[in-house]
């Protein structure tokens, strides 16, 4: 790991920040399992020189600003409603500002994928629980609609159904399913393609 970063690295409650190494400290806003050290909160990673030649990893809150989503904005949220017709959404990051309150988000479903939309079931797409990155397309009022009808959105965090027994995120083993690399249980998922695709075939 690096201590200096050129862009502030935003993570996600959950998310495996690295490996759990001597050379590591876990700091606040972290914990330790099975060999990797991830996020407990949402905030910015730090990583600070200890001694010993040791490195001490945290998540903090940064500074608040006022930020309101816009039209072509790329934000994450989190799925909180599905329905057969839309997904509802908490958007609590606009680009890469985390925010104090979140807004609300919309995904219908024809605006989950940019083919096949007459086949898009919006249960084999999204879970309530899942973080997502998502496209703004308009603004109805109090409510942003989203787009996921890229390749690069889509569910990015999710758990498997029974995770309140693994608390292990999923990985994705294709395009359009995750895997816990606990329990082995597959679930159907639009994945965002945040990997390269040779990572994905060596998760299969």
């Amino acid at each position: 790991m690096s201590e200096q970063q050129d862009e502030p690295v935003v993570c996600l409650p959950g998310e495996r920040l690295c490996r759990s190494e001597d050379s590591i400290v876990l700091g606040i806003g972290t914990y330790e399992q099975n060999g990797y050290v991830y996020a407990s909160k949402s905030g910015i990673v730090n990583i600070e020189d200890s001694g010993d030649k040791c490195q001490v990893v945290s998540v903090h809150k940064p500074g608040f600003h006022l930020t309101i989503p816009a039209t072509g904005d790329v934000v994450t949220a989190r799925v909180l409603v599905t329905t057969p017709k839309f997904a509802k959404c908490a958007i609590f990051c606009v680009r890469n500002v985390l925010l104090e309150s979140s807004y609300r988000g919309l995904l219908r479903k024809e605006d989950v994928r940019e083919t096949e939309k007459d086949r898009v079931d919006i249960y084999k797409s999204f879970r309530p629980g899942d973080v997502i990155l998502a496209r703004v397309i308009n603004q109805l009022e109090q409510t942003f609609l989203l787009t996921t009808a890229e390749n690069e959105l889509g569910v990015v965090i999710a758990y498997a159904s029974d995770y309140r027994k693994t608390r292990v995120p999923m990985v994705p083993v294709g395009w359009s399913e995750m895997q816990c690399p606990q329990t082995t249980i597959k679930e159907p998922r639009k994945v965002a393609k945040v990997l390269p695709e040779s990572s994905i075939n060596a998760l299969k």
